[in-house]
């Protein structure tokens, strides 16, 4: 789908690319391109992902939608993902979809862009760390016969949030480091998985089962409409590859690396997940006891390979999730330090500064809210639904607002090395039509009849992120100031510093 056109800039110094953006060189430049692609891979984290949505999908079109579901949503965020790699390309900065969107729309589009991005960044280090505090607990049941309580797993919780923070402190060379670790772990880690539920079960599920069996547990009639609902699995998982645009002021090579970074990581993960998929689904033993349990893939391994063979994968998955999380707080850290950078944040005086190359005032203060956003998990079996409600719901909408002004303003927008050519506008529709239409699956009820708990809290999380940045640009409009770029004397001076 994408390629580098003959025609195309050719990728200049990191520095002067930035620096003509508006901005010094403040952070490490020391990640590689697979290091950037890495840290997309880690966020999306089909192990992280597809794991804990599983149950969830059990019940919303069962294996029928969840392996043709993965096919065609991975599909059409191919679409997506190019449409953003080719504006990371021209705007290769740790604020990534809300600088495009200023650039390309003017200050209110960015800001809105900006406070979007930034909730749902905040809700993926809440939802995946919480998400990998469940797996560990379900792992002490196994080990110690520990019967977690929402207590148990919210201490767990923030000890991951610390480990987290204490990796991200020690700066971009670690991090990429373990992003590049965090790939191969990925990869083997689906195929030990796959490779054990094939081969060690004497009973499997048929072909004809893991393709074509519907489920719907929802409590409504319309089987299109929870085969739709039961395309999030696959929707959710694919959620954060703006990693590496977030980290391109951190890469080397960023104008190219930083995008296919992008389209690398949602291929890998396309793959990869299909087929974890596909081995859970297999093993299945009994599809009921396994819907029903607190974390339906343990209840799979525990019962296609026993207590041993269980808990070991669970640690290859716990493990992942830590990866996965420790990436996202590195993106998230980055986006608070670029919207602070420009003014856009209470208390970005404090937030931008940079100690040792590092933003580390940025990573407390990701750890911290996402903390807070987790806090009525205490209270609540349903507040982990709000959390990852707050992710995808802020999220998804903010990638297309790039494309779509790239799109709408065709005069501002000048490719980066890494472009679409003439497939830029088509393959842009596609994608902004897509996230539309994925927003509003996101907001429709997923359960009948709709009761506390079962309410979907994705319509009340986009309703609060707006309003809270409408109030807050009310107040603080006239601060936030996103930086021109140079004219072009300035920019000749600039070329000979750097060259």
């Amino acid at each position: 789908m994408s390629h580098r056109s003959s025609r195309s800039p050719a990728a200049r110094p990191d520095d002067l690319v930035l620096r003509e953006l508006g901005y010094k060189q403040q952070l490490t430049r020391r990640m590689t391109a697979f290091g950037n692609a890495g840290a997309s891979f880690t966020v999306i984290s089909i192990l992280s992902g597809c794991m804990t949505m599983y149950g969830f999908g059990m019940a919303t079109g069962g294996p029928a939608v969840m392996m043709w579901g993965w096919v065609a949503v991975g599909f059409m965020v191919l679409f997506v993902g190019a449409g953003l790699a080719e504006v990371t390309s021209a705007y290769p900065t740790s604020g990534a979809l809300y600088f495009m969107a200023h650039k390309l729309g003017g200050k209110k589009w960015g800001w809105y862009t900006g406070w979007l991005n930034l909730l749902g960044l905040l809700g993926a280090i809440a939802g995946i760390d919480y998400g990998c505090a469940q797996f560990t607990a379900a792992f002490l049941n196994l080990q110690f016969g520990l019967v977690a309580s929402p207590g148990t797993t919210f201490v767990i919780f923030l000890v991951i949030l610390l480990l987290h923070a204490v990796l991200n402190l020690q700066g971009v060379r670690l991090v990429s480091l373990l992003n590049v670790v965090s790939v191969w772990w990925h990869l083997v880690g689906v195929a030990v998985i796959v490779g054990a539920l094939l081969l060690i079960p004497s009973h499997h599920q048929s072909p004809s089962f893991v393709f074509t069996t519907f489920v719907n547990d929802t409590g409504f009639s319309s089987t299109w409409y929870v085969a739709l609902v039961g395309l999030l699995v696959a929707q959710y998982t694919f959620s954060g590859y703006d990693a590496s645009a977030h980290l391109s002021e951190e890469t080397t090579n960023a104008q190219v690396a930083a995008p296919r970074g992008i389209m690398r990581a949602i291929v890998w993960s396309w793959g990869a997940g299909f087929v974890l998929l596909a081995g859970l689904t297999f093993a299945i033993q009994d599809y009921t006891a396994t819907q029903h349990a607190d974390v339906p893939p343990a209840q799979i391994f525990h019962d296609a390979l026993g207590p041993e063979a269980a808990k070991a994968l669970l640690l290859l998955v716990i493990a992942a999730q830590l990866f996965c999380g420790n990436a996202g707080t590195a993106a998230c850290s980055r986006m608070i330090f670029a919207f602070s950078r420009d003014r856009a944040l209470p208390g970005w005086q404090h937030w931008q500064r940079v100690s040792s190359g590092t933003p580390r005032a940025a990573v407390w203060l990701s750890v911290g809210v996402a903390a807070v956003l987790a806090l009525p998990s205490l209270y609540s079996a349903t507040a982990y639904g709000a959390v990852t409600a707050i992710n995808v719901i802020g999220i998804t909408p903010a990638y297309a607002v790039p494309i779509f002004l790239r799109i709408k303003n065709q005069g501002r927008f000048e490719a980066g090395p890494w472009n679409l050519g003439r497939w830029g506008v088509p393959v842009g529709i596609v994608a902004v039509m897509w996230v539309a239409f994925v927003t509003v699956l996101f907001c429709l009820p997923q359960h009948y009849p709709v009761t506390v708990d079962t309410f979907n809290y994705a319509p009340i999380a986009l309703v609060v992120v707006l309003s809270v940045a409408t109030v807050w640009w009310w107040l603080a409009k006239r601060a936030y100031t996103v930086p021109t770029s140079r004219n072009d004397r300035d920019l000749a001076d600039l070329e000979r510093e750097v060259i």
